[in-house]
């Protein structure tokens, strides 16, 4: 590792990443530089770390690293955010087209200029989104597209839609959102032994035919302000419900509202702001820590 890197940091309402090289790691374990570099009190701080790599199935690859040193598959919010570390990187420019390879799977973007909110718009192609138990990782829970109920803890089952958007979830609906039932129950469900590979948890309550609500729980970060595959998965999964229309469909969360265009394929496009916080010069003492970790 050079003793001078730069890190970006960004944020898409709210759910800040930081973002580097992967080869300005020099040979750093990836999952232990991000519980370093996102550690809130001794570290930069970030809901996850953002590796820029190589890829011969796309114009660029990424990685993506939650805090406690898991990777992700994918990231709506995370993506967002990548694209405004490689424009002001100067890879591409603020109306660039361009496609991403992640762990799950290879997705279209589309920087569309300057936001009204403030940051950059962004646009994603998430792919087509697999309901079912086995879509979410589960190994014991049938075949098919039903709907799991889940014990979390003796006499307490949770019931919800498993799917994944590239990434599991599991979204449960509820007439009224307890932000003290997602601190309960959030944990609990995003490490349940039924999600092999965890699982990111939303509760979810219908506004209208157009618009959703959500509070999110994400797997390997915890309580998050936003996120947009969690965005992605709660507007799929009402409109599976038929709770709201296909089509665009607005989704609110405590950092603000993504807009989920769900097709009548199933497939999924994410439009919202993401946002430059800093670059960022990590002291000696900080590096430092990220060789003798």
């Amino acid at each position: 590792m050079s003793e001078r890197i730069r890190i970006f940091k960004g944020h898409g309402l709210g759910n800040d990443y930081l973002a580097m090289g992967g080869e300005e790691l020099g040979g750093i374990d990836p999952g232990r530089a991000a519980r370093i570099l996102c550690d809130r009190h001794r570290g930069i701080g970030s809901d996850g770390l953002l590796l820029q790599v190589p890829s011969e199935q796309a114009d660029v690859g990424l990685r993506i690293i939650n805090p406690d040193g898991t990777e992700a598959e994918k990231s709506g919010n995370g993506l967002r955010i990548f694209a405004v570390f490689l424009l002001r990187s100067g890879w591409c420019d603020e109306r660039a087209r361009f496609t991403v390879e992640t762990p799950g799977g290879t997705v279209r973007m589309t920087l569309e200029g300057e936001h009204p909110a403030g940051g950059f718009a962004v646009r994603v192609e998430m792919g087509r989104v697999t309901f079912g138990p086995s879509a979410a990782g589960v190994t014991d829970g049938g075949t098919g597209d039903d709907d799991l109920i889940v014990q979390v803890d003796p006499g307490i089952e949770v019931l919800g839609t498993p799917l994944s958007v590239g990434n599991p979830h599991f979204v449960v609906f509820r007439n009224e959102l307890d932000v003290e039932e997602l601190r309960t129950i959030g944990p609990k469900l995003s490490t349940h032994p039924r999600f092999s590979a965890g699982v990111n948890v939303q509760l979810a309550r219908i506004l209208s035919e157009h618009e959703v609500e959500a509070l999110v729980w994400e797997r390997g970060a915890g309580e998050t302000e936003a996120s947009g595959s969690s965005a992605c998965a709660v507007a799929a999964a009402a409109v599976r419900a038929g709770f709201v229309r296909s089509g665009s469909v607005r989704v609110r969360m405590r950092g603000g509202t993504l807009e989920v265009e769900v097709a009548d394929d199933w497939s999924l496009t994410l439009g919202g702001p993401a946002e430059d916080i800093a670059w960022l010069h990590p002291a000696p003492s900080l590096l430092r820590h990220l060789r003798e970790a």
